[in-house]
Parts: C-alpha cells; sequence; structure tokens
C-alpha cells in the first residue's frame, strides 16, 4: 500500500499524458472538458507527488 500511494502522483500524471496523447491522435483537441480534466491531473499528480514523497522521507 505504500508503494501505490507513494506512486500515486506519478500515476495522476501519467494518466493525463495519456489522456493528452489520446485526444492528439483521434484529432479531439477542441473538446476544452477533457483538455481541461488532463490539465487538472497533470497539476494534481505534480503536487501529490511532491508532497506525498516529502511525507515519506521524513
Amino acid at each position: 500500500m505504500k508503494g501505490l500511494l507513494k506512486n500515486l502522483g506519478l500515476i495522476l500524471v501519467l494518466v493525463g499524458v495519456v489522456i493528452l496523447i489520446a485526444c492528439s491522435l483521434t484529432g479531439n483537441v477542441n473538446n476544452n472538458t477533457i483538455l481541461g480534466t488532463s490539465a487538472v491531473l497533470l497539476i494534481l499528480g505534480l503536487i501529490t507527488y511532491i508532497v506525498v514523497n516529502k511525507k515519506l522521507a521524513d
């Protein structure tokens, strides 16, 4: 469980990247909902990664 928690931020970032790649490949780059969701996942993943790894290091 601790390993999954440690990698949660990275998983969120990768899900956001996969969504962006899928949108790019399908040509669906004008849908703001999908692009906004992927941007939120990227930012949330980065923040989660930093906070969780800082707490686990202490």
